[in-house]
Formats: structure tokens, C-alpha cells, sequence
């Protein structure tokens, strides 16, 4: 047994505590490391601001910066451009957030299991509304019969709503770059044109289009221009009726208001149900799919990867084939 000698250093205003290990009794000791400054930091280049970073962490944005600086003279490393009303990371500083916000996720998220009662388990998944409602609620008894003790919550927000802290994962719609997550891929997003059978049946042709309501979606003004180009029709317009959500054009749809532009899978229900039925055979990629989206550190919790595994089988499931109108073409 050995006991280490210790000896103070003085440094400016602060004192380091150093630790020197006999000969032959050498091991690589964890650096004590200034945490109060990291978690100033990371906030801090997260939310772009001293302001923002002390309102997360209820302390002044004065304190905030104060951290920061004494973590900079800790690193040796200058880690914030100060420039008048800005605040912008080095290239060091960059790298650095980059690797701390997933640690302080993975500290949060491994917190949160050590003092969750262990009968108690929680799945969130953040999900658009028209997602949920049309195609992920109605297939979770599924998910419920293999997994009946994870208590599932859904919370419903826009293709653009953050990523937020309690979310278990995600189901975005995008290209797969969401920077810090991981993302895979679940279903392509093609397009097609849908209706109810009555409205279906004078239509032979896309040129046929001409005159009938076209329901819009207001956030995806392209659907109606990519496809009718992909048909070859010139000349007509997308007129008719412009709701927020692919939800509400659906149910417009249904309900027999005019033609809407299906995107998978939000269609394959009704189209299942004989509800809706596509006049034209033609699917268009709409350019983007729908992505499974988590943190990378959520691989390790059993509740999430049940139902990760769950919902890429369920997306691999053959989709429902589109109910056709007879003699509708291409």
C-alpha cells in the first residue's frame, strides 16, 4: 500500500490539486475537470447567447460568460468569437459543443432511468399530427400486444419542430441530415393523386385534371406542379380549396371536396378501405423520406429498442395496393 504525497500549485486566483504516484504505482488518473464552465459553455454555444445559456441554467448571463472565460484560461484554448452582438464559436469551439451535447443527453437520459421507478416505462415519440393520426396510432396495438408494460406518449409537432429534451425518438420527414441524431430511413414519400370512386370515374387521363378542385396543402405548394410535370400536363393549375395539413386535404378527400395529392403512407389506409382510390397509376417521388430519429445513446435503452425494432418492421410491410378506377391510366 502507498500513500500519495500531495502538493498544492498556485495558479492566478485558484488552486490545483495535483496527485504524483510512486514509481511503479503509475495509473492514468480521470483529469478533475471544471464543470460549472463546460455546462456554461455548451449552453451557451447551443443557444447561441450568454442571455439564453443563464436563463436555462438560472444564473446571470454575466455568470455565464464568467465561466466561460475561466474555462478558456483552463483549456488555453480561445473557445468564442466575441464580436458586438454575436456570439460565435472558434472552429475549436464548434468541435467541442459538438461532443458535450450529446454527453450532457446521455447524462440527462441515464439520469432520468436511475430515478424513474423501475415499474414505471416511458416511451415519447414526437411525430407530425397527420403522421400519428394516420398511420402510427392505428397500427400501435400492435406494438402494445408485444410490449403491454411501456407506457407509449405521443407528442404531435410540425416537420420543424425541435427536437425536444423528453422525446424518446422521432418521425421526421427530410433528406436524413439532422446533425447530433441518427437517423433511418423508414418509407419513400411518393406522391400520387386521390379521390373518392364517383369523383374517379370521368378521369381517363391527367389532362382530364383540368377544371376539377385540386386540394393544396399550404406548407407543400410543389406537390401538384412535380407531379403534373412528372405527367406531362401543360396548362393546369392547382385550384381548389388550401389546408394547413396532408390530414385535413385527405379528409377533404374522403369526403368527396375535390382531388388531393396522397403522400405515402397516409394514403394506404383509406386506400385499403376502398375510401379513396388513385385515377392515375403514376407515383412521384416526392424527393424526400420519412425517418426514424434519435439520439445516438437511446441504442442502449430496451424500451426504445423494442420499438425501434417494431416500427422498421412495420415499415417494411408491403404498403396496400392503390385501389384503381377502371380504365384510369398512366
Amino acid at each position: 500500500m502507498f500513500v500519495p504525497r500531495l502538493r498544492l500549485k498556485r495558479k492566478r486566483s485558484y488552486l490545483i490539486l495535483s496527485i504524483s504516484f510512486p514509481e511503479g504505482h503509475s495509473r492514468r488518473m480521470r483529469r478533475l475537470l471544471f464543470l460549472n464552465g463546460i455546462k456554461a459553455f455548451e449552453a451557451a454555444a447551443r443557444t447561441g447567447s450568454f442571455a439564453a445559456a443563464g436563463g436555462e441554467l438560472n444564473v446571470s448571463p454575466a455568470a455565464v460568460s464568467r465561466m466561460v472565460h475561466l474555462l478558456e484560461e483552463r483549456l488555453g484554448v480561445a473557445l468564442f468569437e466575441r464580436k458586438a452582438n454575436r456570439l460565435a464559436p472558434t472552429p475549436a469551439g464548434r468541435a467541442y459543443q459538438s461532443g458535450l451535447t450529446p454527453i450532457f443527453d446521455a447524462l440527462a437520459s441515464l439520469t432520468a432511468q436511475v430515478t424513474t421507478p423501475a415499474s414505471l416505462r416511458v416511451l415519447t415519440i414526437g411525430v407530425g399530427p397527420t403522421f400519428a393520426m394516420r398511420w402510427l396510432i392505428p397500427r400501435l396495438a400492435d406494438f402494445r400486444k408485444e410490449e403491454p408494460d411501456i407506457d407509449v406518449r405521443i407528442t404531435t409537432g410540425g416537420a420543424a419542430a425541435p427536437f425536444a429534451d423528453d422525446w424518446s425518438c422521432g418521425i421526421k420527414l427530410g433528406d436524413g441530415a439532422w446533425p447530433g441524431f441518427a437517423a433511418e430511413p423508414l418509407f419513400a414519400a411518393d406522391l400520387l393523386p386521390v379521390c373518392t370512386p364517383r369523383l374517379a370515374s370521368p378521369l381517363k387521363r391527367p389532362g382530364d385534371l383540368r377544371g376539377s378542385s385540386l386540394l393544396r396543402v399550404a406548407h407543400s405548394p410543389d406537390d401538384w406542379p412535380r407531379w403534373l410535370k412528372a405527367a406531362g400536363v401543360a396548362r393546369v393549375g392547382a385550384r381548389g380549396p388550401e389546408f394547413q395539413f396532408y390530414g385535413q386535404a385527405q379528409q377533404a378527400a374522403v369526403d368527396g371536396l375535390g382531388i388531393a395529392m396522397g403522400i405515402r403512407p397516409y394514403i394506404d389506409d383509406d386506400l385499403a378501405a376502398g375510401r379513396l382510390v388513385t385515377p392515375f397509376e403514376l407515383s412521384v417521388p416526392k424527393g424526400m423520406r420519412w425517418y426514424l430519429v434519435y439520439r445516438g445513446f437511446q441504442t442502449g435503452q430496451r424500451d426504445f429498442a423494442a420499438f425501434r425494432r417494431w416500427i422498421m418492421q412495420a415499415a417494411a410491410a408491403p404498403s396496400v395496393r392503390a385501389s384503381r378506377t377502371p380504365g384510369s391510366r398512366l
